[in-house]
């Protein structure tokens, strides 16, 4: 008796096999694209182009101090990848002139705008460096150890919306608070989690009479959030400290505390909350952003759930797993967690604010 050498649903399973591996090395290619854009960013190449114009290689490795030889395939690449332009592909290696597009400018050559985008390659660097010791956190269920600055530091990927956003769109919507920062007598801001402190600046130059204290427990950023403050020229009216903001003296002192996209890599977020409750007055209130995700968790997801998915599993949760009392939330903070962790700090409400970011969603906790 003849058997069937191709039974039901084997050609079907091995083109989802085909899709898939097609799908991971489609991944790779981009991967390795942002290895390029971290060379880029780290090298100043973009920035060369971007304000000296079209160069060739020889010209390029000039303007930044860098290899000639290096310089010419990062930029054959680039310009294979559609990144860069280049004149005349049929010109020789040495007399090719490539150019940055004066629309891919914003994303890798000005970190000023909110298009700006070429702090990705640095974040998956940094992400990638500690994936090793990752592996052993799996295992143990522990942290792995946190990086450290150098050489990377960390990229500033909310600098450009809290400097052109913050104050002038996000929270002139909230009516009754942009009042309150606007009037005398100056309204105090506290501004937990603040990392390199341009959530704090960008406040201070919206309001002109607010003095606001940044709070983070890591001892680089803040240094690196009193460097930023004393180039804009706030350091006046913003400091930073390297405290839980749970101390002493804080109690009812503020008209409103901010939690800007670090809710959920609290260890402890509702200590943090309840923290920050305390730290109000009798008016007050507490603004929190975080990832705008899904209700819900749902399978397969939408690509901007996996993103913050992804991230949850290479950064966020581990960092708040070394605490044994800890939450272990991560990146996917849904509404309801953050709700009920919020009635858990003392909250008597939490709104969900019609400031609903493509990457960030924003409540308002009032005691």
């Amino acid at each position: 008796m003849a058997t069937d050498s191709n039974p039901a649903g084997q050609g079907n399973a091995a083109d989802a096999a085909a899709a898939l591996a097609g799908r991971l090395r489609h991944d790779m290619v981009g991967a390795l694209e942002l290895f390029t854009v971290y060379l880029g960013e780290r090298l100043g190449l973009y920035r060369a182009l971007g304000t000296d114009g079209p160069a060739t290689s020889s010209e390029l490795a000039g303007r930044t101090g860098t290899t000639e030889r290096y310089v010419r395939e990062w930029l054959e690449h680039h310009a294979a990848s559609g990144l860069l332009e280049v004149d005349d592909p049929a010109a020789g290696p040495m007399t090719r002139r490539y150019r940055l597009p004066a629309a891919y400018a914003p994303v890798l050559a000005d970190p000023d705008s909110v298009c700006y985008r070429a702090f990705n390659g640095t974040e998956i660097v940094r992400a990638g460096r500690r994936l090793p010791d990752l592996v052993e956190a799996f295992r143990t269920g522990d942290a792995p150890p946190p990086l450290p600055w150098a050489p990377e530091g960390r990229a500033d990927y909310n600098r450009p919306v809290f400097l052109n956003l913050l104050g002038t769109q996000w929270l002139p919507a909230i009516a009754d608070v942009h009042q309150r920062l606007l009037q005398e007598p100056p309204a105090r801001v506290a501004d937990l989690a603040c990392g390199a402190g341009w959530s704090s600046i960008a406040m201070a130059r919206a309001y002109p009479l607010i003095r606001v204290d940044g709070f983070d427990l890591d001892a680089d950023v803040i240094a690196a959030a009193r460097g930023n403050a004393e180039q804009a020229g706030v350091s006046g009216r913003v400091t930073f400290s390297v405290a839980d903001a749970s101390g002493p003296g804080m109690s009812g002192r503020y008209d409103l505390v901010t939690i800007l996209e670090g809710l959920h890599d609290m260890s402890r977020p509702v200590d943090a909350l309840r923290a920050a409750r305390e730290m109000l007055g009798l008016t007050g209130s507490v603004i929190v952003a975080d990832e705008n995700v899904e209700d819900e968790f749902t399978a397969p997801a939408s690509e901007l759930e996996r993103y913050h998915y992804g991230w949850s599993v290479v950064a966020c949760l581990p960092c708040a797993m070394g605490d044994p009392h800890t939450s272990a939330t991560g990146a996917v903070m849904r509404p309801a967690t953050l709700r009920r962790y919020a009635q858990q700090a003392g909250f008597a409400s939490t709104e969900a604010l019609p400031l609903e970011t493509e990457a960030w969603r924003f409540y308002r906790l009032t005691p």
